[in-house]
């Protein structure tokens, strides 16, 4: 990054994150008892989404970042940062993984607003050799002291939080706890399973597979929408949601789809209201997303009168996604 951007990305300055009342308990198909309602925090509430133009990984992705960070009045002076990308698989004939260029942006912008540190972690889902596939993708070439700033969060120190689901207890890699703000660095992808993945199911590289196996077998025995809530439940507090829709997946995805160009970066800091903006940009309908139903009004804002987007408006970037049979349900008109 040039001098000019650097000063100009170093006055940055904005509103913290806000947090939320979370809701406690997922759904245990085998629990006899009635689970109390969840509360509804969010109800009534509204949230901010901004949508930047970024018509490729070549253009100035920096700026078109920090044009979205500051519109959402995020501060992250002082703080630690772990960024988050979604690093799967590889393919060179598709776009499984959050773009490199995505990454070095992000980790440009929020050293520039002064964070006290920025790392980026992850624990695939698919891939054991987290090298190697950050090798693969070129994070290890690319994105500057890789080895001194990245962690495999598979393989780190745990810790627990009480409360997932019906588990008494879940580990987390030390980082995720350490951590002031987690940002999510999502692909905007479809989901053989959950229909869509944006930045709250990017969460599964959270959880270590030295501890829960690949792909994180718990949480799939958990259920996978009651998995990604309850994730965005425990971390969702102090989230930022960056989510890389500059080419995304539409198919079968996560991982066998086809790439779709988009040209956007979808931003906010309310990790619910972001995905439903996403799944609109998509063709999606977020109230027949699962996930995005049980985390409505619970953990964030999914209506879209609720949404004050920010930027671009969604019919403007809209780019309907294909979508396999079992979601064309889904599709939005």
């Amino acid at each position: 990054m040039n001098g000019n951007r650097r000063e100009f990305l170093a006055l940055a300055s904005a509103a913290t994150v806000t947090g939320y009342v979370g809701f406690r308990g997922g759904r245990n198909e085998g629990a006899q008892e009635a689970k109390p309602e969840p509360q509804r925090a969010f109800a009534g509430t509204q949230a901010q989404v901004a949508i930047v133009k970024a018509t490729s990984y070549s253009n100035d992705i920096a700026d078109a970042m920090m044009r979205g960070i500051l519109e959402c009045g995020l501060d992250v002076a002082g703080k630690r940062v772990l960024l988050k990308p979604n690093l799967v698989e590889f393919d060179f004939n598709t776009c499984i993984n959050t773009d490199v260029a995505v990454v070095a942006a992000a980790l440009d912008v929020f050293q520039s607003l002064g964070a006290a540190e920025v790392r980026i972690g992850e624990g695939p889902g698919h891939r054991r050799d987290t090298y190697a596939i950050a090798e693969l993708t070129r994070y290890r070439t690319e994105l500057p002291k890789f080895d001194d700033i990245f962690v495999d969060l598979n393989r780190q120190d745990v810790s627990a939080v009480q409360g997932f689901a019906d588990r008494k207890e879940f580990y987390f890699a030390n980082p995720v706890f350490e951590a002031d703000l987690i940002v999510s660095l999502a692909k905007m992808k479809t989901h053989h399973w959950a229909g869509a993945t944006l930045s709250m199911k990017n969460y599964f590289g959270l959880v270590p597979g030295s501890v829960y196996g690949w792909p994180k077998n718990e949480l799939h025995h958990i259920g996978i929408p009651t998995s990604i809530v309850e994730l965005t439940r425990h971390f969702g507090p102090k989230s930022f949601a960056i989510v890389d829709g500059v080419i995304g997946m539409e198919g079968n995805g996560p991982i066998q789809g086809t790439p779709k160009p988009v040209g956007v970066l979808v931003m906010g800091s309310n990790l619910p209201a972001v995905d439903a903006t996403c799944c609109r940009i998509m063709g999606i309908d977020p109230s027949k997303i699962e996930y995005l139903q049980m985390a409505s009004d619970v953990l964030g804002v999914t209506e879209e009168a609720r949404i004050q987007q920010i930027g671009e408006n969604i019919l403007s970037v809209q780019a309907k996604f294909q979508l396999i049979d079992e979601f064309k349900h889904a599709r939005l008109g």
